[in-house]
């Protein structure tokens, strides 16, 4: 029965990359690969990402590469608990903030990261390739900072949008 339900939740978690690229992440940032588990074993949600970056431009960060809640464990502050732990991870590995992209239209997504404390940082230009026909959508790329910058230089918003391939 247990078994069920867990391949019932899984289901409606959003994995939206292939394995390799999860396996890449958990072989190189495990510590950075966090699951929320409902007490009878169903995957609640799940947060991943990465450090990277320059530390002598002070551009040493963590980065938020996925995160997804179940649909009916939504609206209990799940992602704002992940969100929590992986900018506590960023931390300790002395990042100076975090950052995300998210598309321009996910009103939903962008309104929920400026609760949690991010600001856009610039614009990315046609950052998500659409497919069947749809004009591809620019991301913003979305920064909170961390104490290490603690004059926030690293969040000084950008005055015009960049392209994907200026950007690291």
């Amino acid at each position: 029965h247990g078994r069920m339900t867990t391949l019932r939740a899984s289901r409606l978690i959003h994995f939206t990359y292939g394995i390799p690229f999860y396996l890449q992440y958990l072989a190189h940032w495990p510590e950075y690969f966090i699951v929320a588990e409902a007490p009878g074993g169903e995957l609640m949600g799940y947060i991943m990402g990465k450090a990277e970056g320059s530390v002598a431009r002070e551009e040493w960060h963590g980065h938020v590469t996925a995160l997804s809640v179940a649909p009916e464990f939504r609206r209990l502050g799940l992602a704002a608990k992940l969100m929590e732990m992986l900018e506590e991870i960023s931390e300790r590995k002395g990042g100076f903030f975090v950052d995300l992209f998210v598309r321009v239209s996910n009103q939903v997504a962008v309104k929920m990261y400026k609760q949690l404390g991010y600001s856009v940082y610039r614009t990315v230009i046609e950052y998500y390739s659409a497919s069947n026909g749809e004009p591809d959508e620019d991301a913003y790329d979305m920064r909170k900072a961390l104490s290490r910058d603690a004059e926030k230089k690293s969040i000084i918003p950008l005055p015009h949008p960049v392209r994907p391939e200026d950007i690291e």
